[in-house]
């Protein structure tokens, strides 16, 4: 039996990077997949025929997770598409990067609004969902730079370091109805930001890793796999790096 038989995930933020590698693990994995996706219909659409190709239920839905009434409508229909939810990834993110003195009110408050308040509605969102089946798995995406900042990105760095403190958090408010509450933070992951940045950029940053390479989408996807399965029934709480040794 495979490790996500009979479960349901809904990942936020998948039609490209990180979100799309863990949608294709899940599936993979025997999981149904839901999936938001905020502007991207054509990405959207060929995810879902990837992991139809897996046989099982997948449905993407356009939605805005920075909106409160948004992530409602949208736990709402998943479970009444799907029957229920038991594993929820928030995965959503954006950056808007700048140094503090030339940010604008309005880059913080979208990087804020998408990275950190997006990860409030749904989990709130799907928390009844959750209490009345006394079960589930909540995967929080932060990062390094949550952990320890960074240069010309104050609000990436406070978003990140928020969902850090709130996975603490819910993990001591919903552990004793057995739902789990982890975040994932990801170093220097190979994405299609990444691929955009020149070649020495990328061999200084491999050399001051102790693995000496960056990260793969599947490294970040085998620990959400990890997490949204049985096989962590006794973690939560927890902030797992997945940096090579980076911040070591």
């Amino acid at each position: 039996m495979k490790l996500l038989e009979e479960k349901t995930v809904l990942i936020t933020g998948a039609s490209r990077g990180i979100g799309r590698g863990m949608a294709l693990k899940f599936a993979e994995a025997g999981a149904q997949v839901a999936f938001t996706y905020r502007s991207s219909a054509e990405k959207a659409k060929a995810l879902e025929e990837e992991l139809s190709s897996f046989g099982k239920k997948c449905k993407g839905y356009q939605s805005d997770a920075g909106e409160y009434k948004a992530a409602e409508e949208l736990i709402n229909n998943v479970v009444e598409e799907f029957g229920t939810i038991d594993v929820l990834v928030n995965n959503a993110g954006i950056t808007r990067d700048g140094l503090l003195m030339r940010m604008s009110e309005e880059d913080w408050n979208e990087v804020i609004d998408t990275n950190l308040k997006s990860v409030f509605n749904t989990t709130k969102a799907i928390q009844r969902t959750l209490l009345k089946q006394r079960s589930g798995s909540i995967i929080n995406l932060t990062s390094i730079v949550g952990i320890k900042g960074n240069a010309g990105q104050t609000n990436y760095a406070a978003s990140k370091a928020g969902i850090i403190g709130f996975t603490k958090s819910v993990a001591l408010e919903l552990g004793s109805r057995n739902i789990r509450c982890n975040a994932i933070a990801p170093g220097f992951i190979e994405t299609e930001m990444t691929a955009e940045l020149d070649e020495n950029t990328v061999k200084e940053w491999a050399a001051a890793i102790p693995l000496k390479r960056a990260g793969t989408i599947d490294d970040v996807a085998n620990l959400a796999l990890f997490l949204g399965s049985d096989l962590s029934t006794y973690v939560t709480g927890q902030v797992i790096q997945v940096d090579g040794g980076m911040l070591t």
